[in-house]
């Protein structure tokens, strides 16, 4: 049994943003003004915590990214896509119920019909997978959770103990007192504590004949996994759509605004033809045009392709909102007195616009990629609810959340799926807020701290 290596075409397009990510972490290390933004955010506890939890969810989102087929011996074709994130939650995706169960249950929440003794019963059946080790669920249960929690309490605290005894032993031996690891070592030692902490209560949990934390879908699916498995597509939807929309609202605004006349009149003509034509319904025609023929090739590779399709529609047609922003704050700034001085002693345009007018618009663009990347996280439930989403086949916060819309009629109500992607959604929009909120402010020059 082999393996071999599987492309998407948002495998790629990941991994060329990570190359320009890192190409332009480079390049800003190098120039003063990046430097002195960074130093300011660095001390902000609430942005570097964001940070550290936006770095969990890329971390997820990559092990997603690395996809492979199985080959066996004379099977030249191989078997189904599936990523490293896949092999390392096997136990979560093999686990299959036959339906509904609710988070930490031991039996199915649906009733169904079995015979007993010659006569018709209804009952609710054993899981197939979840305590299978526990003679008497109903009595054992609550102690084996208990300890299963309290054994990934104590191998997260043991990891800790560790991180915390090897700061304070690069403290005691550094050689001066400025070489010596600060108080962000330790606030770091924390934050990896509490990444262990979570990862060995879900291991705990969840393996070794564990429990389904998040319960399990109509399918019998569980909930947790399909909440992992979405984190890629939230974290593609959010980023590559907002840097699609980015590059064109920063060139037509600065165009616009710099230049008026006939520019400004070509880029206001387009933008607020753009604006008056609804975007759901641009996107729904754009997503019923492109996705002819995808039918016709593999499961994940089609929906794949569609995911890309939707990021790029998504990101044309929302780019106008930014692009006014922008044009109107150069309107601003092409009156103060330094740009005035500037053009006075004959620099060209293009520094002009590069050196004095793009920095001093950046917290403008900060602000707008914040907000608008909580915004496609959000909006992609909306595009999944109408049907032009993601493909049903591929796992999405919007596809669970639509999902979730018919459980809610349900009576008992089947309300953990939705609990779920709620709470995946929330720890990724809120962090992203406030650390997006922290680089505005060190990237305003009105708000410098010198």
């Amino acid at each position: 049994m082999g393996f071999r290596p599987v492309l998407l075409w948002s495998d790629i397009l990941i991994y060329a943003l990570l190359a320009g990510g890192g190409v332009w972490l480079w390049l800003a290390w190098r120039r003063e003004y990046w430097r002195t933004a960074l130093r300011q955010v660095v001390p902000n506890r609430v942005a570097m915590l964001s940070f550290g939890i936006l770095c969990l969810y890329a971390a997820v989102a990559f092990l997603d990214t690395l996809h492979f087929k199985s080959v066996s011996p004379g099977d030249g074709s191989g078997g189904r896509v599936t990523s490293v994130l896949d092999l390392l939650c096997g136990s979560l995706r093999d686990r299959t119920e036959t339906t509904y169960s609710a988070p930490f249950a031991t039996h199915s929440f649906s009733m169904v019909v079995v015979w007993r003794e010659g006569r018709q019963v209804r009952e609710y059946p054993r899981l197939r997978h979840a305590a299978v080790h526990l003679a008497n669920p109903a009595e054992q249960a609550a102690a084996d959770i208990r300890d299963r929690a309290l054994y990934g309490l104590a191998c997260g605290l043991g990891v800790g103990g560790l991180l915390f005894l090897g700061c304070w032993l690069y403290r005691r031996r550094s050689a001066s007192p400025s070489a010596r690891l600060g108080a962000g070592g330790y606030w770091a030692a924390g934050f990896l504590t509490v990444v262990a902490l979570l990862a060995a209560e879900a291991v705990a949990l969840n393996c070794n004949e564990g429990y389904h934390v998040f319960g399990t879908d109509k399918a019998g699916l569980d909930v947790f996994y399909m909440a992992l498995k979405s984190v890629r597509t939230g974290l593609i939807i959010g980023t590559l759509t907002t840097l699609i929309v980015t590059p064109f609202a920063i060139l037509f605004g600065v165009l616009a605004g710099w230049f008026g006349g006939w520019v400004d009149d070509a880029v206001q003509y387009v933008y607020t033809t753009l604006s008056s034509i609804p975007d759901i319904l641009l996107i729904a025609a754009a997503m019923l045009i492109l996705q002819v023929g995808l039918t016709q090739e593999e499961t994940a590779i089609s929906a794949d392709k569609r995911l890309v399709y939707l990021c790029a529609i998504m990101g044309i047609t929302s780019w106008t909102g930014l692009c006014r922003l922008i044009r109107g704050e150069i309107l601003k700034l092409r009156e103060v007195e330094y740009v005035q001085a500037a053009e006075a002693f004959g620099i060209g345009h293009v520094r002009i616009m590069l050196r004095h007018l793009v920095p001093n618009v950046m917290h403008i663009v900060l602000i707008s990629i914040v907000l608008r990347f909580s915004g496609l996280v959000l909006a992609e439930a909306v595009l999944a609810y109408v049907g032009i989403g993601v493909d049903p086949s591929m796992h999405s916060w919007g596809n669970m959340i639509n999902q979730a819309r018919l459980e809610l009629a349900r009576d008992p109500v089947v309300w953990w799926s939705l609990l779920a992607a709620f709470a995946f959604m929330l720890g990724l929009v809120l962090p992203a807020n406030l650390f997006g909120d922290a680089v505005r402010d060190a990237l305003d020059p009105r708000l410098r701290v010198r």
